[in-house]
């Protein structure tokens, strides 16, 4: 059963925060300049070395302000709420965490998580079965990263994009192909560490 970031086993975590600053990513991986800490970033540059030629991550989203988060988070609950008339408020949190996380947890938050996808040697984004933020609603389910009902080439740039991220360490969100992260509570409790490396932070001030 997937483990989704409103679970509490989430929140049972323990953060032993390590202090490793944030850092914006080479322009050539993210031309918007996202920013993550310097562990990830690390990382993600070597998983970028190890791709096939003429295929690139790139990198759209990393570290995200309380402020940012709580409007993503406000805006999918109330189109959520707006389906789903009557809902329980912890039913209502459950699902919005499929696409969302709680601020308290968020990865992006933490600096510890990133939104990327594959790009060919033009800078154009492969096929990698639904675009980047699709939610569940509007991909059919499709957004979940072992999902039925995409075709062999995305499958297979999915898979691409598990074994080099994997190898470094970054574990996937199941919910969201795209949505990678380490250090934080949610890489812990699906790596088995004893404590998060990284808790959230109160702004983006990249070394």
């Amino acid at each position: 059963m997937t483990i989704l970031l409103s679970d509490p086993r989430v929140r049972a975590v323990p953060v032993v925060e390590c202090g490793e600053p944030l850092v914006r990513l080479p322009r050539e991986l993210s031309p918007a300049g996202a920013v993550a800490r310097a562990g990830l970033v690390e990382r993600l540059v070597a998983a970028d070395r190890q791709l096939p030629a003429g295929v690139r991550l790139r990198v759209v989203e990393g570290f995200r302000t309380v402020a940012q988060q709580r409007a993503i988070i406000t805006s999918y609950a109330a189109e959520l709420a707006a389906l789903h008339p009557g809902i329980a408020a912890c039913d209502l949190e459950r699902l919005t965490s499929r696409f969302v996380s709680p601020i308290d947890v968020a990865p992006h938050v933490a600096g510890a998580a990133v939104d990327l996808t594959l790009v060919d040697v033009c800078g154009e984004e492969l096929d990698l079965g639904t675009p980047i933020d699709a939610t569940p609603e509007q991909s059919d389910g499709r957004c979940w990263f072992a999902a039925a009902g995409i075709g062999a080439d995305a499958r297979a740039h999915r898979t691409l994009l598990a074994e080099v991220l994997g190898a470094q360490g970054l574990v996937n969100y199941p919910t969201e192909w795209w949505h990678w992260s380490l250090g934080d509570r949610y890489w812990a409790l699906a790596t088995g560490a004893s404590h998060a490396l990284y808790g959230p932070l109160s702004s983006a001030v990249a070394a």
